[in-house]
């Protein structure tokens, strides 16, 4: 994630110091944003390793789109819908599903603490909600994706080049490791994050973070058709939750409002988070 991260980054050089002035205006939140980068990958991982796959995967996964309504409710004013809590209790519902059906291996005796690994989940989950709604708070301020997702990925892979330097050698221990590790930098972290950031740009956090919940559903596929592996009915039954969550997601989110000013998007019904916004771009 770091050196996707800075991929991020480098890519998105140029506008970056086109928009470096109401970057800097907006640096609280592209610091916290970048620091809660940082902690993700490190907190999600290692709830993994010590509570399991499965119970790793659904509590940092799962307390994501909570996390981030709650994060929009108190700093942003935002009102939740029921369509979007009916379509998050569905998805989790799903992630549950599948982690039961495909639980994977179990942790040992020597590194299992299940209560550690669940908090290093919930961990997880906030971070995770909390750069998406720092990432998505500076965009409604009227900047692109590209600058907001280098600045905020950028940073956050300089925190984690020194987890790589500490962790990182097994790496380039081999030719199919770093294979994996390029792959893993290129292509989920560093293309799926753009379009990420795209997607953070026309919709709020708790809506893109529900919408991620897919996650788990594509890998229970892939290993389907991929690898051959076999999925029993309780899989099944999580994958079809999950794409119900993402149709009553998508059916009950509401195209952000454009402002004539800079064309920034506003949250168009509510009042106090226009507010908000309006006096952050302002200030920009």
């Amino acid at each position: 994630m770091g050196i996707g991260g800075l991929l991020q980054a480098a890519a998105a050089s140029r506008i970056m110091l086109t928009h470096r002035g109401e970057l800097t205006a907006q640096w609280r939140t592209v610091m916290v944003s970048a620091g809660a980068v940082a902690v993700f990958p490190l907190a999600f991982y290692s709830s993994m390793r010590l509570a399991g796959v499965a119970v790793g995967t659904v509590v940092s996964i799962g307390s994501a789109p909570p996390a981030a309504a709650v994060i929009e409710r108190i700093v942003d004013h935002q009102r939740l819908s029921r369509g979007w809590a009916l379509g998050t209790t569905v998805g989790v519902s799903g992630v549950l599903a599948i982690a039961l059906a495909h639980p994977g291996p179990a942790t040992t005796t020597a590194t299992a603490q299940p209560v550690l690994g669940i908090a290093l989940g919930l961990l997880a989950g906030f971070t995770y909600a909390l750069y998406s709604w720092g990432a998505a708070r500076v965009m409604r301020c009227g900047l692109p994706s590209r600058p907001v997702m280098g600045a905020v990925f950028g940073l956050g892979g300089i925190l984690l080049l020194p987890v790589l330097a500490l962790t990182g050698a097994p790496i380039i221990t081999s030719g199919s490791n770093l294979a994996v590790a390029a792959y893993l930098a290129i292509v989920p972290m560093f293309l799926g994050y753009v379009l990420f950031g795209c997607g953070l740009a026309t919709v709020a956090a708790s809506t893109a973070t529900t919408v991620s919940l897919l996650e788990p559903a594509v890998a229970a596929l892939i290993a389907v058709i991929v690898l051959g592996e076999h999925l029993p009915p309780m899989g099944w039954l999580g994958l079809g939750l999950l794409f119900a969550s993402l149709v009553i997601t998508a059916t009950n989110t509401r195209p952000k409002a454009t402002s004539q000013l800079g064309n920034r998007p506003t949250e168009a019904p509510d009042r106090a988070l226009s507010v908000t916004v309006n006096a952050d771009f302002e200030a920009a």
